[in-house]
C-alpha cells in the first residue's frame, strides 16, 4: 500500500511539473509595449532570444540618447533592444539585456510569461530586486 501511494505521488508530481512548463517558443512573435506605442518582434537566433523594434508611434525616431555617438543617428525601427536571453526550462527567459532608448542605458533583464498573452519584462541593475517590470501584450 505504501509503495502504491509513493508511486501515485511520484506520477502526480511529474504530471503537474510537466504541465507547468512553457514551450520555449511561446515568446516568439510580436509584442506591444504597455502604452501600445511600440511593437517588438522577439525571435530566436541560435540558442538565444532577441527582440527588435518593428514599429513605433514616434515614426522615424533616432537613437539620440545612445552612449555611442556613432549610433545616435540610427533609426529606432529595426534596432535590437533585447539581447542574448536563454530559456530556463520553465517560464522564464533570463541572462539577457534590454536597451532602453528613452535613456540610452542597457539593463540586465529577465522575461517571464505570465500567460499566453502577457509577458513580464523586468529590467534591473545588479539584482532583479532593484528594477522595473513592464507587461507586454501579445500581438496576433
Amino acid at each position: 500500500m505504501k509503495t502504491q501511494l509513493t508511486t501515485y505521488l511520484l506520477v502526480l508530481t511529474l504530471a503537474v511539473s510537466g504541465y507547468a512548463q512553457t514551450n520555449p517558443s511561446a515568446i516568439l512573435g510580436e509584442w506591444l509595449s504597455p502604452k501600445k506605442d511600440s511593437r517588438i518582434f522577439i525571435y530566436k537566433q541560435g540558442a538565444a532570444y532577441f527582440g527588435k523594434i518593428m514599429w513605433g508611434t514616434g515614426g522615424s525616431a533616432k537613437d539620440e540618447k545612445n552612449p555611442n555617438p556613432a549610433l545616435r543617428s540610427r533609426d529606432l525601427i529595426g534596432a535590437v533592444i533585447l539581447n542574448d536571453f536563454t530559456f530556463d526550462g520553465s517560464d522564464t527567459w533570463q541572462n539577457g539585456t534590454i536597451y532602453d532608448p528613452r535613456d540610452g542605458k542597457t539593463y540586465s533583464c529577465k522575461m517571464t510569461l505570465k500567460d499566453p498573452a502577457h509577458l513580464n519584462i523586468r529590467g534591473y541593475v545588479g539584482v532583479s530586486l532593484f528594477g522595473r517590470t513592464e507587461v507586454w501584450t501579445k500581438e496576433n
